[in-house]
């Protein structure tokens, strides 16, 4: 699978972004998505997942109520619509693809390891 991030940008804080992630190759519907960050001088970090089965979400408590993850199967891409941001959400975003049998649609994953593509990464950064 290969996934290509795109959305990122320069925004003040409050501001909305709506980063995408299309995927090509494989079997889009196969895998649950995440998407983490990271920033300068720190490590990755999870923000989100949604299950193969889009029907389970979960989100790192620094983005809950303000991030939404969806994705459009169809399309074969995931998406993270991002409002509210704040100075610290300023980060490389990647998106990731975690391959999951019919058995486990609805499971998700937050350990970057266990994702088996990655993306190339978005830059997001947010001005006070």
């Amino acid at each position: 699978v290969q996934l290509q991030a795109s959305g990122g940008g320069l925004v003040q804080a409050g501001d909305s972004l709506r980063l995408s992630c299309a995927a090509s190759g494989r079997t889009f519907s196969g895998f649950s998505l995440g998407w983490f960050r990271q920033a300068p001088g720190k490590e990755r970090e999870f923000v989100s997942a949604i299950s193969r089965r889009a029907g389970n979400t979960y989100y790192a408590d620094s983005v809950k109520g303000r991030f939404t993850i969806s994705r459009d199967n169809a399309k074969n891409t995931v998406y993270l619509q991002m409002n509210s941001l704040k100075p610290e959400d300023t980060a490389v975003y990647y998106c990731a693809a975690d391959f999951r049998t019919t058995s486990q649609a609805m499971a998700i994953t937050t350990r970057a390891r266990e994702y088996d593509y990655w993306g190339q990464g978005t830059q997001v950064t947010v001005s006070s």
